[in-house]
């Protein structure tokens, strides 16, 4: 065979594999077609069948979950003591469970067909009994729901405060012996107008910021930064102002050779003394030493869903009970709550939230703080410095009197 019939014959192969190609692509993209007609005809039957059903007969099942879960407690069968208090934290979450399908339910309602001018006043009465349950869910939470609420990743923390509240931030760094500690913030800026000192933990966003500040975790080079600049306000006559939201001071090997227990005993011994006013705010966690290391005030507030203690829930658990499963049960047993230490005069006002937590509107939060924040620094501005000391003093000097 010639070399010409030879190349004649490879041309006319690869003709044919172009064609081939060809057709294929074709057949694949009507295929392609096909199925995108078949999606949207499905797509477009399911709409209106949603549309047909929607009111009439997915009004009726909300209204039985609303009917459900405010059925009298007295309906229940009475349970031993032990039994309940395992069984309340179960129910508070499928109670939270269930007013959350609701809210998902009531809004895929409204965003269904227009219904009738009847179905719209079921739909409106059904609306407004599940914020009755979730405002009445809210406002008798349980113990461990709202140390729950003050771990919440989205709350407020000192610089959302500080954006909020106060104007010209200038931040302080250093302790000027170690190191500065990212864990608290420190710095000079105005609030309506008046300079003061603003001092704060911070535990950070995303997993970076946390492991960057240490998830609020003071060393103790932070809380010798933190005196420094109390001690500098005092120089000069500024108020200070406190935000706390810290599991506790970093227990840490490094923390301990830097003598973190020497640290916090010193500041609360130089924060006695302070002639100027400390205004103290628990906004989230006020863990155990680490937050009274900055917490000796002469107003001490408390945001409604933070929590203030000794030990951590779990850590009272793992020695009293040397068991895991008994968090909840510490949690009520320690009194941590901001209504408990009203009630034994630890603090001096609970701070109201937004519904739902702090962490649903940090605006609306740092309105309902301003007038409280506002109102105290008038009161303790006309005090002398020595009034201001004697008055701390006498303040924590009281605590725990109960027996007096």
């Amino acid at each position: 065979m010639s070399e010409k019939d030879t190349g004649g014959k490879a041309a006319g192969k690869k003709v044919r594999t172009r064609q081939e190609r060809r057709e294929r692509l074709k057949k694949l993209k009507v295929l392609k077609e096909a199925r995108r007609t078949a999606r949207e005809a499905a797509a477009a039957k399911l709409a209106a069948q949603s549309v047909i059903e929607a009111p009439a007969t997915r009004v009726a099942p909300v209204k039985e979950s609303v009917a459900k879960i405010k059925a009298p407690a007295a309906a229940a069968k009475p349970k031993p003591a032990a039994v309940a208090a395992v069984a309340a934290p179960d129910i508070e979450k499928q109670k939270q469970r269930v007013i959350d399908a609701l809210e998902r339910d009531v809004a895929e309602l409204n965003r269904l067909a227009t219904p009738t001018s009847e179905q719209s006043t079921e739909i409106e009465r059904i609306r407004r009994e599940v914020e009755e349950l979730k405002h009445d869910f809210y406002t008798n939470l349980g113990v461990w729901q709202r140390v729950l609420l003050a771990r919440h990743p989205l709350r407020p923390y000192t610089d959302d405060y500080i954006r909020l509240l106060f104007e010209d931030f200038s931040e302080i760094h250093g302790d000027r012996n170690f190191s500065d500690d990212p864990a608290l913030i420190t710095g000079m800026a105005k609030f309506h107008g008046r300079p003061v000192l603003i001092v704060g933990n911070q535990k950070g966003r995303d997993l970076k910021q946390r492991m960057a500040r240490n998830f609020g975790q003071a060393k103790p080079e932070g809380y010798r930064k933190a005196l420094r600049a109390m001690q500098l306000a005092a120089k000069f006559g500024r108020p200070i102002m406190v935000f706390i939201d810290t599991p506790g001071a970093y227990p840490g090997v490094d923390a301990e050779e830097r003598g973190q227990a020497e640290a916090i005993a010193h500041n609360l011994r130089e924060m006695a003394r302070l002639p100027v006013p400390i205004i103290v705010t628990i906004t989230g966690e006020g863990g155990s030493g680490g937050a009274l290391a900055i917490a000796i005030g002469d107003r001490i507030y408390m945001l409604e869903n933070s929590v203030y203690s000794v030990i951590s829930p779990e850590g009272c658990a793992s020695i009293m009970w040397r068991d895991a499963t008994k968090t909840e049960a510490a949690a009520e047993a320690l009194k941590i709550t901001a209504a408990n230490l009203l009630e034994f005069k630890i603090i001096d006002e609970i701070v109201p939230e937004p519904e739902g937590g702090a962490h649903t509107n940090p605006e609306a939060t740092a309105k309902f703080l301003d007038p409280i924040l506002t109102s105290a620094l008038a009161e303790l501005s006309r005090l002398t410095p020595k009034q201001i000391v004697d008055q701390r003093y006498e303040k924590f000097r009281n605590m725990g009197q109960f027996f007096a």
